[in-house]
C-alpha cells in the first residue's frame, strides 16, 4: 500500500509538471525584432514571459528587454543569451546549467556537449548537440509568478512599496546513479518585469534516505564573450564582460561597496575554447559563482537547501552613469525595502531623560527617528525583566510622539571567552577572526545573542537595529559550537545565522543599519564610505571630504541605502574646530552639513545629545527639515554626477527621475571665498524632457530652457561664496 501510495503520488507529480508545461504561450519570432524604449527613461510595460518554441525543443525567457533560451531535448543547456536593447549576444558556448559536490565528488547538472568552436554558437549547431555525461538530467519544468523573497513591511517613509513582478521557471533534474536517488535538483530562474535582469539559485532536497554532505554548490557556469582579445596576460590582469553585471547575495568584508564585499563571483579561463587568442588561455570568459569556501553542510534526510542567488542584469552601453543607474534600478527592483529612508538622529545619552529630551526634540524638529548610539546606555542584550520594562516605557513614549526607535549593539570586534571566541584553524585558539578576536556566530553565546536581540525588540516594540561589526565571514574550527559541526560548514552556517536575523528584522517591520552588504537579506542601510578620523578634522574640510563621499558612493547606490556622519560632539579626537557644539555658534556649518546630506537624499548619524540649543537653532533645523519633505521623492531619486568636490571650484550633483513632476533637483556648492558665476551644462536625458523644460533656481520663478542635441541644458548659474544653491527642473 505504501508503494503503491508512492507510486500515485510520483504520478500525480508528473502530471501536474506536465500540465504547467503545456500551459505555455508558443514563442512569436517577430517579438524579438522589436526595437525597446529606452527603460531607463520611461516606463517599460512589457512583461516578462516563458514560451516554448513551436518545434518543442526549446524554454524561451522574454521581458523585451532581454531573451534567454533553453534547449530542453535532448538535455537542458542555455543556448542564448541576447540583450536585446543592442542586440548583443552574450553567450558563446553551452555548458552545464550547475555543479554541486557531494560526499566529495563533482556532479554537472544538465548542460549539453559536442559543440567543437567556443569562441561563438551558431543555431544550426545546437540541433546537433548531445546530452552530457552529467550525473543530473533534466526532467521536467515548472513556471509562477515571481514570489517576494522576503516578506518585508515596514511603517516607515518608503520609495517604493510593491515588490517585483515576473516570471520563475523552475527546471527539475534527477539522476540514475544509485548513490544519488532521491537527490532532488532544481535550477530556478526568475525573470523581472521591466528591467534587463534574471536571478538564478538552484535547491536541492534530500530524498536519499540517509545524510549526504554537500561539499560545494556552482550556481552559475556561463560561457561569456569575452571583454577582450589580449595575446598576453592573467586573469586577473584582462578587462571582465562589460555586457553582463553580476551581483550575488553572499557578500560581506565591511568595505561599504559591493564588489569588495563579493565573495562568490569567479571569472574563470575556458580549457576548451582553445581558439581565444590568449596564447596561455587565461582570458577570464567563464562566469562560475559559488562561495570561495566549501560549504560542507550534511543535509540530513528530508533536508531543503538553497545556494547563494545570482543577479545577472544585461549592461546596453559603456557608460559609467548608465550603467549605475541601471545596479540602482535593480535594488529598487528586488530589494524595494532599500527604498526606506527615515529621518533619524544618533543620540548619545548617559540616562532615561535625555532619551525623553532627544525625542521631544525630534518631534518639535520634523525627524522620524532616534537611534540610541555607540556609547549610550542602552543594553540590548540584557533582556531582564526590569531593563525591557524600562526601553518598552521609553519606546512606547516615543510611538505616542510618531518617532521610531532603536538601538546600537555590537557583535564581531569584541571578545567573549575562550569557549565562545572564534576558533583560528592555524592554532586551535581564540583569534585568527577579520578583527583579530571575535565571537562566533554559531557558539552558545551567539546563538543566544541573536536569541537576545529578538527577545529586546519584541519585548520593547524597538523599530530600528543598528547592527556594528555583522558576520565578517570568519572561519571557526571548533567542534563544540551548537550552531556549526566543525572548519568546513563554518562561514555558511554563520552567515546563514546572521542573514536569519536581518530577515526576521525586515519581516518584522524592523529597520537595519549594518555597515556590510546583506541589502538583498534584509538590510536597508549601510555606511557611505568614509575614514572615522576626519571627523576630527575642520568643519571646513569636513564639508568637501563629506561631498567627495557622497559623490564617490552615488554611483552605484541610491541615495536611501547609505548614511553619512556629522559629530555634533567630539568624535575620534579633533579640537573645537572639528565640533559643531555649541550648535547656535556654527550654525551657518551645521545648516550647510544638513543640505549637502538632504540634498543627495542622505540620511546622517546627527550624534550628539542633542538637535538644537536655541530658538534660532531650532527653526534652522525645521526649516532644512520641511525642505527636504517638500522634495523628499525627487531628492530620494537617483543621482546624476555634475563635478566632484575639490575645493578650487564648484561641485554639484542632479537628481533625475522621469516619473515624478520634479523631474530633476540640482544641488550647487561653492567653496570659494567670493561668490562665483560659471557656464554649466546640464544633462537631462534621464529627465524624459528631450525638447524643452523648466528650471527654477529655489522657489523662484521657472523659466524655459531648449535641450541642446547633446540633451545638454546651459545656464548661468550664480553660487554665494562658502555656500551653496539649489535648482528644481520641471
Amino acid at each position: 500500500m505504501s508503494i503503491n501510495f508512492k507510486i500515485l503520488t510520483f504520478l500525480y507529480c508528473c502530471v501536474l509538471f506536465e500540465t504547467n508545461a503545456q500551459n505555455i504561450s508558443i514563442w512569436k519570432p517577430d517579438l524579438e525584432r522589436k526595437k525597446p524604449q529606452d527603460w531607463l527613461v520611461r516606463p517599460f510595460t512589457e512583461k516578462a514571459e516563458i514560451f516554448k518554441s513551436s518545434d518543442g525543443k526549446d524554454i524561451i525567457l522574454y521581458n523585451g528587454l532581454l531573451k534567454r533560451t533553453f534547449r530542453i531535448s535532448p538535455d537542458l543547456g542555455c543556448v542564448d543569451f541576447k540583450n536585446l536593447s543592442n542586440g548583443q549576444q552574450l553567450l558563446r558556448a553551452v555548458k552545464a546549467e550547475a555543479r554541486i559536490t557531494v560526499n566529495g565528488i563533482n556532479y554537472n547538472i544538465g548542460g549539453l556537449y559536442g559543440q567543437k568552436e567556443n569562441a561563438y554558437l551558431l543555431p544550426e549547431w545546437v540541433d546537433k548537440l548531445k546530452s552530457s555525461d552529467s550525473a543530473f538530467h533534466y526532467t521536467t519544468y515548472e513556471i509562477q509568478d515571481i514570489k517576494p523573497y522576503l516578506n518585508w513591511k515596514t511603517s516607515m517613509w518608503t520609495g517604493n512599496k510593491k515588490n517585483a513582478t515576473g516570471k520563475t521557471v523552475s527546471f527539475h533534474y534527477a539522476s540514475a546513479l544509485p548513490a544519488l536517488k532521491g537527490l532532488e535538483v532544481v535550477v530556478h530562474y526568475s525573470l523581472y518585469d521591466g528591467i534587463p535582469l534574471i536571478s538564478k539559485w538552484v535547491t536541492i532536497k534530500n530524498n536519499t534516505g540517509s545524510p549526504v554532505t554537500i561539499n560545494q554548490v556552482v550556481n552559475e557556469i556561463l560561457a561569456v564573450v569575452e571583454e577582450e582579445s589580449a595575446v598576453v596576460g592573467t586573469p586577473e590582469e584582462m578587462s571582465k564582460p562589460n555586457g553582463i553585471y553580476i551581483e550575488n547575495n553572499f557578500a560581506y568584508n565591511n568595505a561599504m561597496r559591493y564588489h569588495l564585499s563579493d565573495q562568490a563571483t569567479h571569472w574563470k579561463v575556458d580549457p576548451l575554447y582553445t581558439s581565444q587568442v590568449n596564447y596561455d588561455f587565461k582570458t577570464p570568459c567563464l562566469l562560475e559563482v559559488y562561495p570561495k569556501r566549501d560549504i560542507g553542510i550534511v543535509l540530513e534526510k528530508g533536508q531543503f537547501f538553497e545556494s547563494v542567488r545570482t543577479y545577472e542584469l544585461l549592461n546596453d552601453k559603456y557608460d559609467r552613469e548608465r550603467n549605475g543607474l541601471a545596479v540602482r534600478k535593480m535594488y529598487r527592483t528586488i530589494a524595494p525595502w532599500t527604498t526606506s529612508n527615515p529621518i533619524f538622529m544618533h543620540l548619545v545619552s548617559k540616562n532615561d531623560e535625555e532619551v525623553r529630551t532627544a525625542i521631544d526634540q525630534c518631534a518639535a524638529t520634523g525627524y522620524e527617528a532616534l537611534i540610541l548610539s555607540f556609547g549610550s546606555h542602552c543594553n540590548m542584550e540584557d533582556t531582564t525583566a526590569a531593563n525591557l520594562k524600562k526601553w518598552k516605557e521609553l519606546a512606547d513614549y516615543a510611538h505616542s510622539k510618531n518617532i521610531f526607535i532603536g538601538s546600537y549593539s555590537l557583535f564581531s570586534s569584541r571578545k567573549i571567552s575562550v569557549e565562545d571566541d572564534v576558533i583560528d584553524p592555524k592554532t586551535g585558539k581564540p583569534g585568527g577572526a577579520f578583527f583579530g578576536n571575535a565571537p562566533c556566530m554559531g557558539s552558545k553565546w551567539g546563538l543566544g545573542y541573536i536569541k537576545s536581540l529578538k527577545r529586546f525588540m519584541t519585548a520593547t516594540g524597538f523599530n530600528i537595529f543598528e547592527n556594528d561589526g555583522p558576520y565578517p565571514g570568519d572561519v571557526c574550527a571548533s567542534a563544540t559550537h551548537p550552531g556549526h559541526l566543525g572548519l568546513e560548514d563554518s562561514q555558511w552556517k554563520q552567515m546563514e545565522l546572521q542573514k536569519g536575523l536581518y530577515r526576521w528584522c525586515n519581516e518584522n517591520g524592523i529597520y537595519v543599519n549594518a555597515p556590510d552588504w546583506y541589502f538583498l537579506d534584509g538590510t536597508n542601510k549601510t555606511a557611505l564610505g568614509y575614514r572615522e578620523v576626519n571627523f576630527s578634522l575642520s568643519r571646513e574640510q569636513q564639508m568637501i571630504l563629506n561631498r567627495q563621499n557622497i559623490f564617490d558612493a552615488m554611483w552605484n547606490e541610491i541615495p536611501s541605502m547609505v548614511w553619512g556622519f556629522v559629530p555634533l560632539t567630539k568624535y575620534q579626537g579633533g579640537g573645537p574646530e572639528a565640533i559643531l557644539e555649541p550648535l547656535s555658534e556654527h550654525l551657518d556649518a551645521y545648516k550647510q552639513l544638513m543640505m549637502q546630506y538632504y540634498g543627495a537624499g542622505i540620511q546622517a548619524c546627527y550624534r550628539g545629545p542633542r538637535l538644537y540649543d536655541t530658538d534660532l537653532t531650532k527653526k534652522t533645523v525645521i526649516e532644512v527639515v520641511s525642505w527636504y519633505k517638500k522634495y523628499r521623492d525627487i531628492l530620494n531619486s537617483d543621482i546624476i554626477h555634475l563635478r566632484r568636490a575639490d575645493g578650487r571650484d564648484w561641485d554639484g550633483i542632479m537628481h533625475v527621475n522621469p516619473g515624478l513632476k520634479e523631474k530633476g533637483l540640482v544641488m550647487l556648492y561653492n567653496p570659494l571665498n567670493e561668490s562665483v558665476t560659471r557656464d554649466i551644462k546640464l544633462p537631462v536625458y534621464y529627465t524624459s524632457k528631450h525638447t524643452s523644460l523648466k528650471i527654477r533656481e529655489k522657489e523662484g520663478l521657472a523659466k524655459a530652457y531648449q535641450v541642446d542635441r547633446e540633451f545638454n541644458v546651459p545656464l548661468t548659474v550664480l553660487i554665494p561664496a562658502r555656500s551653496y544653491t539649489w535648482l528644481v527642473l520641471e
